[in-house]
């Protein structure tokens, strides 16, 4: 599904160079959950923005279903973006004049010619993330763990082939957090759905079944080993 091939990602502060990633690969199968995980400024969002071609590496290979993204044109990776790829940010980046509903659909009405009812797709999916009863709300009548299932289910729009998760739990609270992760451990298992998200919580691995630590910007065991 996903190969990673010697990522690095160099940032010019003045005259010093920060290396976000250094020299970084892996892989994910279809359908495997994968947790990201480090301290903070390990270089853990700066890797997901790579692989959700948010952001461009300083060298190195993403290769998605056999075909190298990386080096891509900007139209061609704003393509694969809308059509392949669901993304959830820690901050549910919803639109608070639109229901939970027409946030949920919006993404899709940008897809033509796929000749599927997004409107409907949308009711389905936040049925399955648990808030068909709450269609009608907007953003201000939800909290915050609604909100981003919400989010969730707006990453499902288009079907993707991966779904990238950026620390999701970061502004809930511990009840709201088990149900966010728990509604992403059942994408994965139900709709086998590809999740890669990112958690500075040492306890969010148990719902991944891979694990990639960072540290520093390089891969390290779970014992900081390089």
């Amino acid at each position: 599904m996903l190969e990673i091939r010697n990522l690095t990602k160099i940032y010019g502060l003045g005259m010093v160079e920060v290396r976000a990633l250094d020299d970084v690969s892996f892989s994910v199968a279809t359908g495997d959950m994968v947790c990201i995980m480090g301290k903070s400024g390990s270089g853990k969002s700066t890797l997901l923005r790579q692989l959700g071609l948010l952001d461009r590496p300083t060298s190195g290979e993403i290769i998605l279903e056999g075909e190298a993204v990386a080096k891509m044109s900007d139209g061609a990776r704003a393509s694969l973006r809308l059509r392949y790829l669901g993304y959830v940010f820690q901050e549910y980046a919803l639109l608070g004049e639109l229901t939970a509903h027409e946030n949920v659909y919006l993404p899709g009405m940008m897809l033509r010619g796929r000749g599927v009812d997004f409107r409907q797709r949308a009711k389905e999916l936040l049925e399955i993330v648990g808030l068909g009863d709450r269609l009608r709300h907007y953003p201000k009548e939800l909290s915050g763990g609604e909100q981003q299932r919400v989010a969730i289910a707006r990453a499902l729009i288009n079907n993707p082939r991966v779904i990238f998760a950026d620390e999701p739990c970061a502004n809930l609270d511990t009840v709201s957090s088990k149900l966010v992760m728990e509604t992403l451990v059942n994408l994965n298992q139900e709709m086998k759905a590809t999740i890669v998200f990112v958690s500075h919580d040492p306890d969010d691995k148990k719902y991944g079944r891979g694990l990639i630590m960072l540290s520093d910007g390089k891969m390290v065991t779970e014992d900081g080993v390089v």
